[in-house]
């Protein structure tokens, strides 16, 4: 009932209407107008589910009624996905205000339904169910007559690659893999990172804890690649010669990844003159341990 009063308005009473008269009143098109003021919403679960309770759900995407239910096989159950999903775009919500970022967390599990299996000694599996659900995209919009392209392209790749990051969630985690996702994702990858922090929904205070340390240190990484990809040096070779008098000589390019390195962590920061005693400093000391070690 508290769903239904905070819903009451003029367009929910024409859309229960449409209902009741098989679509004869309102359009697909005006249903998802309203149903993306809900996905909008602050909490869009209750809307969600206030859709799912007067049946309009299961009309326009059944795809999510489909992965709704528990079952259990022996010790192995599998949890409930349509409740888990509803989780996820109120998470998204409290990071993001982006219409086709909630639209990829609404659908993100949806290919869950087609890949379930059950494995004994194992318990249930959804192996690939994001590349089965990416590409069920195109038809569901279609059906609901979406024609913008870019945005179901988004919400596509969002989807595709919703359980990279967590494979690649490892301090062995190597720098052309991380590459080749910036690559796939482009301009998109922060939202890449929501929606994984945002699928954290287990109950488990520690296990989410580790899992959120976890996707930090990944995130950190992201910054780190995409640091190095438009790092912008400070000293040039030439600058480097000069402050330390020296003709050109493999140091300099020693030196050069060391200065990259330091500035890269936060060490010194990214300037002439802070990037000059840091190399002069890097260079005496070197001469200093070369000339310790020839005199042992």
């Amino acid at each position: 009932m508290k769903d239904r009063r905070k819903f009451s308005d003029k367009s929910l009473r024409e859309i229960i209407f449409s209902i009741e008269n098989n679509f004869q009143i309102l359009s697909i098109e005006r249903i998802i107008y309203e149903f993306n003021k809900i996905l909008l919403d602050k909490n869009p679960s209750k809307g969600i589910f206030f859709y799912y309770k007067i049946g309009l759900l299961k009309i326009i995407l059944p795809e999510l009624i489909n992965i709704k239910g528990i079952k259990k096989i022996h010790f192995f159950k599998h949890k409930d996905n349509f409740y888990h999903t509803l989780k996820v775009v109120d998470n998204i919500s409290n990071y993001s205000n982006n219409l086709w970022l909630k639209w990829a967390a609404l659908l993100h599990d949806i290919g869950k339904y087609l890949t379930k299996k059950y494995r004994s000694n194992i318990g249930w599996t959804f192996y690939s169910h994001e590349l089965i659900g990416a590409k069920m995209i195109s038809s569901i919009f279609k059906r609901l007559k979406f024609h913008k392209k870019k945005n179901i392209k988004y919400i596509k790749n969002i989807i595709k690659y919703s359980s990279r990051p967590i494979t690649l969630i490892s301090y062995l985690t190597t720098d052309s893999s991380i590459k080749k996702l910036l690559v796939n994702m482009g301009n998109s990858i922060e939202d890449l990172i929501l929606l994984c922090k945002s699928d954290i929904t287990t109950k488990n205070f520690f296990k989410k804890k580790q899992f959120q340390q976890k996707l930090d240190f990944f995130k950190k990484k992201i910054e780190e690649k995409k640091n190095k990809k438009k790092f912008v040096f400070p000293l040039s070779g030439d600058n480097i010669m000069n402050i330390l008098n020296i003709n050109s000589c493999k140091e300099i390019g020693i030196l050069k990844k060391l200065l990259k390195k330091a500035i890269i962590k936060g060490i010194i920061p990214n300037d002439f003159n802070k990037a000059s005693l840091f190399i002069k400093k890097n260079y005496l000391l070197k001469n200093k341990i070369k000339k310790k070690g020839k005199s042992n």
